[in-house]
């Protein structure tokens, strides 16, 4: 059962009585909300995500709640409890969805050590994944906002989640999140794509949210090899810039953005070893993504050399 077919006074009941309980990839996402925003836009948004209403437990429980108190109330406050736990400050309870991306963000980069968390886009072509790590800043969800519109299969603009049994990179397709100017880049970019609401009041300026395409999300229990490490920059009008790195450097690079590495130990240190040692690794600075999206899919073509480093 799809959440879409969930009438939105039947989410909104879910929301706040016993929950909706969404599946995104290996994650099981518990939600409850008393907030009167949230409901319409994830109706809209999570429509083609499953949800399993029955299901005995959740891996993540997030619940988001009107703030008690007088000045709270008075200014629209909401909060995010974790179970028992709210580690945030309250936030503006029109601006529900980012602070809940968010916090889901946050329970999977503390809690799901039995992974290799890298802070990194991940796309796939045939079978093959793209990894994307990048600092924030440096264009990885636009880039994977757009090749998700151009036939590539959305694993995640956020987590590339590597396990480490076998160096599978397991399927985590959430919304994309946009950010300032790349809302726009991406609305002229694929003018079908859904987009939700713009939420111009957040920590990181205004937010907006890609829906993936239905058939990464149809898809998201088919795990993907790891065949490219590719290092973006986006730099405003700068001509596309592809380098080969060494496997050295894209070691460094790696494990550097990575939210577990260091916790997660021995392991943390063989699977990114594995996974750059199966790769093809590159740097890329880019500014146009029709050029952009167009190398990438010629690199997935087999039109690129493979760079002997």
């Amino acid at each position: 059962m799809k959440a879409g077919a969930l009438s939105l006074s039947e989410l909104n009941d879910c929301l706040r009585g016993p929950g909706l309980l969404l599946r995104s990839g290996v994650f099981l996402i518990g939600v409850k909300s008393d907030l009167p925003d949230l409901p319409a836009v994830l109706h809209r948004l999570y429509a083609p995500y499953p949800i399993e209403p029955d299901a005995p437990f959740a891996d993540i429980r997030i619940q988001l709640k009107s703030w008690a108190g007088l000045r709270a109330w008075w200014n629209g406050q909401g909060r995010i409890w974790l179970e028992d736990d709210s580690p945030f400050s309250t936030f503006p309870r029109d601006t529900a969805l980012p602070f809940l991306e968010w916090g889901i963000n946050w329970c999977v980069a503390t809690r799901a050590y039995h992974y290799l968390l890298l802070h990194a886009g991940a796309v796939a072509n045939n079978g093959r994944a793209l990894l994307l790590p990048a600092w924030p800043g440096a264009g990885k969800s636009t880039l994977c906002a757009a090749l998700s519109q151009r036939g590539w299969r959305l694993l995640s603009d956020e987590f590339a989640i590597a396990r480490p049994a076998d160096l599978a990179i397991v399927p985590f397709p959430r919304l994309i999140s946009l950010k300032n100017q790349s809302i726009a880049v991406i609305r002229d970019f694929a003018p079908d794509a859904v987009l939700g609401p713009e939420y111009p009041k957040t920590r990181k300026g205004t937010v907006a949210h890609l829906r993936p395409p239905d058939d990464s999300i149809e898809r998201a229990g088919e795990t993907a090899r790891a065949a490219w490490i590719v290092f973006p920059e986006y730099r405003a009008g700068a001509g596309l810039q592809w380098q080969p790195m060494t496997k050295t450097q894209a070691f460094i690079l790696l494990s550097r953005n990575s939210f577990n590495y260091e916790k997660i130990g021995l392991r943390g240190f063989q699977t990114a070893v594995g996974l750059v040692n199966s790769c093809a690794c590159y740097s890329l600075c880019y500014s146009d993504l029709e050029q952009t999206v167009a190398h990438l899919n010629a690199l997935a073509a087999g039109q690129i050399e493979t760079p002997r480093v």
